[in-house]
């Protein structure tokens, strides 16, 4: 008895939080028999919910739901696991979405299957058409950067721009870099570096600020296509139980492409954008005139960086790199000018995030964030830092002290960890994606995916922090496995976590009365299976503002 009554008590206060009264009919969805982790820490575990609308009406017993549901339609989970909709708080979105449409290089292991794959790729593209993206991999052959004459014989009428699958190095094929100007004779780059033969000449590759030679003559794609990109990326993260993502812009016409849609009513995805913190006086005079956005399309966050990455070389370190000793990587944007943007935008209001990837970066940036702080005083800042990966003996502990959030992405351990320890020793390394240090130091995780990056799959991230098991095999028992953490933790990471991280906890994050009905249904209950063996998992329903946006195709609840 005493459980209906809360049932129902919950139910009223749901109707109440949106101005409405308890009436038969009003639970519009219903779910039964299933294993909830609400995310709730009074109340971790139930076994069925009611969505009135959007939002969260009960959870409970399936006895108690079933009497709520009414005519409204239930979903027999049959024992599947439900979760909190998984909020990426890393993404590159847009770009995740036009990738899925562009060559496939993340996988391709000999320097022959990489130029096969660019020359079948370039014969289906129209005479002049950009190639881009690609996401390939160097390490896999051997760690030979490639070089435009491998690509020149099967791109003859192509410009090519493909990505490193770090997004921190591309490749341009001739055509690219004579369309750019980019000759022997060009001036180097701060804050980024283009790689020469002996004779100086550009081999084509093209690393972190020096992209810009190239990237601001390459033709913006239509509008239809911007918006089929959009599309297809959030078809492609609802079928893996993602229903927000926290958008990593570097340009305002992303924020333009969201707000089409979202006007057109065509979002799916819950999205917060970020612009790049360079433009923080624009993001201050837009907020002014036009708020901060709604429950689907939110903007306010500014996004800067430090430095490149380790797989690139260009991770600023305070030691060389273990097979580069003279190379301490490099900073993207100095420390001065980081300090001014800081400054001003927090000045306005704004939230800061801003990547930063070696330990000097990190020292860098956690300096900053405490340098503004003292400045402006006390209030809820929530500053975070992108990524976190190298972190000092000395800083790990400051996450907690100065509130600042560290955002970042598991799949990476599983991913570096094949050769990280080449790059850096094992003495750094035994910091590296440190989750259980930054928990145990007080920390609030933010995890996410890196998509174009990494593949958008909160099941693999959860996988790779319990597991810390990399994805060539060679470590079963984990690289750095004094780092694991546990299932709970990840998915609380991937959910609270995520919404902590902009500002949205009271919003979503948690299966509780009141917030918005956004959550996954997953196959098997994560917490009760092998470890390695949560990879096998899979999402068979996602549902959005208590609307079904992806089921799979195989046996559903």
């Amino acid at each position: 008895m005493r459980s209906s009554l809360l049932v129902l008590t919950v139910l009223a206060a749901a109707c109440d939080m949106s101005g409405s009264t308890p009436k038969k009919g009003a639970i519009t969805l219903a779910v039964v028999n299933a294993r909830v982790w609400t995310g709730n820490a009074q109340r971790p575990w139930a076994d069925a919910m009611a969505i009135s609308d959007d939002r969260i009406a009960a959870v409970g017993s399936s006895a108690e739901v079933r009497k709520l549901a009414g005519s409204a339609e239930v979903i027999d989970a049959k024992g599947q696991m439900v979760v909190p909709g998984f909020i990426d708080a890393h993404v590159h979105f847009l770009a995740g979405g036009f990738g899925l449409a562009s060559v496939q290089l993340r996988d391709a292991n000999t320097k022959a299957e990489f130029v096969r794959r660019i020359g079948e790729f370039a014969k289906t593209m129209p005479r002049g058409a950009w190639i881009t993206n690609g996401d390939w991999d160097h390490t896999l052959w051997g760690g030979e950067l490639p070089r435009k004459e491998w690509i020149d014989s099967v791109t003859p009428d192509n410009p090519v721009w493909i990505n490193r699958l770090d997004g921190h190095m591309n490749l341009a094929n001739s055509a690219a870099l004579a369309a750019a100007g980019v000759t022997a004779a060009t001036a180097d780059v701060a804050g980024g570096e283009i790689v020469r033969d002996a004779s100086r000449a550009p081999t084509g590759v093209l690393k972190d600020n020096a992209g810009a030679l190239v990237e601001r003559i390459m033709p913006a794609p239509p509008p239809e296509l911007e918006d089929r990109a959009l599309d297809t990326a959030m078809t492609y993260v609802a079928s893996r139980g993602v229903t927000s993502v926290h958008h990593m812009g570097d340009n305002w016409n992303d924020l333009a492409i969201f707000r089409r849609a979202a006007a057109a009513n065509r979002l799916r995805t819950r999205v917060y954008a970020a612009m790049p913190l360079r433009t923080w006086e624009q993001l201050r005079d837009t907020v002014a005139a036009s708020g901060r956005g709604d429950a689907w399309l939110r903007w306010g966050m500014l996004k800067g960086f430090v430095d490149g990455s380790l797989g690139s070389h260009t991770a600023a370190m305070f030691a060389g790199f273990t097979d580069a000793p003279k190379d301490t990587g490099l900073f993207i944007t100095t420390p001065e000018t980081l300090y001014a943007r800081v400054k001003g935008a927090d000045s306005a209001g704004l939230h800061v995030t801003v990547h930063a990837i070696g330990d000097r970066a990190i020292r860098t940036q956690l300096d900053i964030f405490e340098r503004v702080a003292r400045e402006h005083g006390a209030r809820d800042r929530r500053f975070r830092i992108e990524h976190a990966q190298h972190i000092g003996p000395d800083d790990m502990a400051r996450f907690a002290q100065l509130g600042v959030i560290p955002s970042m992405q598991p799949y990476h351990a599983i991913d570096d960890g094949r050769w990280a320890d080449q790059v850096i020793g094992p003495e750094r390394s035994s910091r590296t994606y440190a989750f259980r240090s930054l928990l145990d130091n007080g920390a609030r995780l933010a995890f996410g995916s890196d998509w174009f990056v990494a593949p958008p799959s909160p099941i693999l991230a959860i996988y790779a922090a319990v597991t810390r098991r990399t994805i060539d095999e060679k470590r079963p028992g984990g690289w750095v496995p004094e780092q694991k953490i546990t299932v709970e933790e990840a998915l609380r990471a991937h959910t609270m976590g995520s919404a902590y991280a902009s500002f949205e906890a009271k919003e979503k994050g948690s299966l509780e009365v009141g917030k918005l009905a956004d959550f996954a249904v997953i196959d098997r209950d994560l917490t009760t299976m092998p470890p390695d063996s949560i990879r096998d998992a899979r999402v068979v329903m996602t549902v959005v503002g208590g609307k079904v946006v992806f089921r799979s195709a195989g046996p559903t609840p």
